[in-house]
């Protein structure tokens, strides 16, 4: 086979593999031996790694595996909600205003590092994750680091009487415009870093301090 005639069946198989988009799934004896990262506890950020995969879909020329079959049926429903996004990308519309007044739109993030912290004062994991981020906070502040912390709470009296107890060193915002579900917010806490308005790095769940900090550290730079 003649090298361009190669690179043609290749680019045709690439091509088969990304109009595959209706899910179909990985028979029970092609799930792999070795234990893998579910796709969809890993887009909630269930944070508990690799298990034995009970079930696999394939899409779009990729397979996905699942800790439990009752999984498979959601992410068929919607595989776009639970894949990972490439990094870095542009982050979605983002046009709220802070609890002192100030409007954080595209503009606001020009030339900076900002880790965004979608959160909600009922939610156990965020509640731990908060003195974590203050801590990554305090360690680059001085080098013009900020934090937004941006409230999913429904209400607004829940967010303030929270706030009556609970300081933040840097800005907090109500999400009152639904933006986490543009950023495919579908499980708190979610994190994302964002360097000049692109996001370079995302996380959900409990997440550790040092991981944090590494990616801080690389997009100061």
């Amino acid at each position: 086979m003649t090298r361009t005639l190669t690179t043609l069946v290749l680019a045709l198989a690439a091509s088969l593999a990304l109009a595959q988009d209706k899910p179909l799934d990985v028979p029970k004896d092609k799930l792999p031996s070795a234990k893998v990262e579910c796709v969809v506890c890993k887009a909630r950020g269930a944070g508990h790694g690799p298990e034995r995969a009970v079930a696999g879909v394939e899409y779009r020329g990729r397979a996905y595996f699942f800790c439990n079959a009752k999984e498979v049926s959601e992410f068929k429903a919607d595989p776009e909600a639970f894949i990972p996004l490439p990094l870095p990308r542009p982050m979605p519309k983002f046009d709220l205003t802070d609890l002192s007044g100030q409007a954080w739109g595209a503009e606001a993030f020009k030339g900076k590092v900002v880790l965004i912290d979608f959160w909600a004062t009922w939610c156990g994991p965020c509640r731990q994750m908060k003195p974590v981020v203050e801590k990554v906070r305090a360690k680059f502040a001085d080098r013009g680091f900020r934090v937004l912390s941006v409230s999913t709470d429904e209400k607004r009296a829940d967010l303030d009487k929270y706030l009556a107890k609970n300081t933040f060193p840097d800005p907090v915002l109500h999400d009152t415009e639904g933006r986490f579900a543009d950023w495919r917010v579908s499980s708190i806490p979610a994190f994302f870093l964002v360097k000049d308005g692109q996001i370079v790095a995302e996380w959900r769940g409990v997440v550790k301090q040092g991981e944090i900090e590494k990616a801080v550290e690389v997009s100061m730079r």
